[in-house]
């Protein structure tokens, strides 16, 4: 076998991601909104980062989506939400897109590494996963979005994985368990949270490889 981490021992067959998730593509994503009611208050960014499989089967972090968004006409925004994700939504020079516009730009790329996967469907991985969906769903309908690439109600949640793994919840703490570096003042950006979530999400699913290599020979 070469030094490449990536590589396939001898005598193993390739790993699919289509095999690992029962042909479901992990997709993480993360909000960043003016409230917590996802039927009344904004969406106001979004970002999606692809979980990729290499050749021996280890989970990596891939593309990054990110999306500012505008304010649907009559949605609530909270000023203390404000506060903590330090978000101007009407500033002048803020390049937002209508709702719509951001979801489809990212469902575009989603199912198309649903694809290239072979997978059948992404699903949602999320810190505190059911606010992510929920806001997501939401959105899903008030755009009126047929071609949702998510499953509707299952996700995979960080802060459940991280408490079996390393007895943390909170993302800063779950980061630091597994050895990777926080950095408060970049905190609540969508792009940021969704990006450390991927890599705790890849560091806690490779700890149980063996264990999965076990359970695939026994098939």
């Amino acid at each position: 076998m070469n030094g490449d981490p990536g590589a396939i021992p001898d005598g193993h067959r390739p790993h699919l991601m289509a095999e690992r998730f029962r042909g479901f593509l992990p997709v993480v994503v993360d909000v960043e909104t003016g409230g917590f009611n996802p039927r009344t208050d904004a969406l106001l960014e979004i970002a999606a980062v692809l979980i990729e499989m290499r050749g021996d089967g280890q989970l990596a972090t891939g593309e990054t989506w990110r999306y500012h968004v505008k304010p649907y006409e009559g949605a609530n925004i909270e000023a203390a939400a404000l506060e903590v994700n330090g978000i101007d939504p009407f500033h002048p020079l803020r390049p937002a897109l209508p709702e719509r516009d951001a979801l489809q730009r990212i469902f575009r790329e989603v199912r198309r590494a649903v694809r290239e996967a072979e997978c059948t469907r992404a699903i949602l991985v999320g810190h505190n996963a059911f606010f992510d969906l929920h806001f997501l769903n939401a959105a899903i309908e008030r755009c009126g979005i047929k071609r949702n690439p998510f499953h509707p109600f299952s996700s995979f949640d960080t802060a459940t994985l991280g408490g079996i793994a390393y007895g943390q919840t909170v993302l800063s703490r779950v980061v630091e368990a597994a050895g990777l570096e926080w950095d408060k003042s970049s905190a609540h950006s969508a792009a940021y949270d969704a990006r450390l979530t991927a890599e705790v999400f890849c560091a806690i699913v490779n700890q149980f490889q063996a264990t999965f290599e076990t359970a695939r020979g026994r098939r």
